[in-house]
């Protein structure tokens, strides 16, 4: 079997509601946008698709409106929690429809590296799947050191990436200077996209291409060209959207710029709220700005 490479961006889907139910028709459109811009694969049920508030069935149909989708398209399907039981029912659930699985170190419960090291090594072992961790220790409350993440790189063959949102560019350097081939670092910030892939990394998986698809996936293209002076100028274009995404809690701030694009509802489900007024107004004026 050929060992599955994600590189490029993937996009990190939001998940659509009308009132209190999902809007499965509006993120089929959605999800058909992302495929027409030319992503490289597609990440359901993540943190951005607001996942701890849904339902299995609404997960279950989220995961067959992708597939149906996404034609050629690997998807890289969500399947974390800070249970080993839960996390392995995930998988079970989600495995037959998806291409890799996402799995985010645990949150809350703050494990030691080699905890970390143990769970994501049981897990390997669970499955034939190819898995990318996730790191983003300001959600989680623990980080996964570079050591950590290339001793699982080496010892277990189906851990194929990793999607980093630690924010350190140093840790991030660390493990793509000693990644054993065929291992990719995805960057899992926006606005750290270019400094990562400049140092070697292989993609993102974005938040703000849910906007901006095509323009994000021209930026990544460059990148993986070495065309670094129209990636300095679409990352300098895109960086107001890349930071506005994150001025309250994601997905809240991507939610009302698609709201403004006419392509969902400004609807997410508690304990989020909708956006501020001030963050709808920056939104306004920065999608304004980008396509003027």
């Amino acid at each position: 079997m050929t060992r599955l490479h994600l590189e490029g961006c993937g996009t990190a889907l939001l998940t659509p509601f009308k009132g209190t139910e999902v809007d499965f028709d509006a993120y089929r459109k959605c999800v058909s946008r992302q495929v027409e811009a030319g992503v490289h694969f597609l990440v359901p049920l993540a943190t951005t698709g607001e996942t701890p508030t849904l339902t299995r069935d609404e997960k279950l149909r989220l995961l067959e409106i992708t597939h149906e989708c996404a034609g050629t398209l690997p998807l890289v399907v969500g399947c974390g929690s800070n249970s080993l039981g839960a996390t392995l029912e995930n998988i079970s659930m989600v495995e037959k429809l998806s291409d890799a699985l996402l799995v985010v170190v645990p949150f809350y419960n703050k494990p030691t590296q080699e905890g970390q090291y143990q769970y994501f090594k049981t897990i390997s072992e669970s499955t034939d799947k190819p898995i990318v961790i996730y790191n983003v220790p300001g959600r989680t409350g623990a980080n996964m050191s570079a050591d950590t993440c290339l001793r699982l790189a080496s010892d277990c063959p189906n851990i194929i990436a990793t999607k980093e949102a630690s924010g350190n560019y140093s840790q991030v350097s660390a493990i793509i200077r000693s990644a054993p081939e065929g291992f990719s670092v995805l960057s899992g910030d926006d606005d750290m996209t270019l400094a990562f892939m400049a140092t070697g990394a292989q993609g993102v998986i974005s938040v703000a291409s849910n906007i901006a698809p095509k323009e994000v996936v021209n930026m990544v293209n460059a990148l993986s060209a070495n065309d670094i002076i129209t990636a300095r100028r679409l990352h300098h274009r895109l960086t107001p959207l890349f930071k506005a995404c994150f001025v309250e809690s994601n997905p809240i701030p991507a939610k009302a710029a698609m709201s403004i694009l006419g392509l969902m509802e400004d609807e997410v489900r508690l304990p989020l709220v909708r956006a501020g007024e001030s963050t709808r107004t920056l939104m306004s004026q920065i999608i304004a700005e980008l396509w003027r």
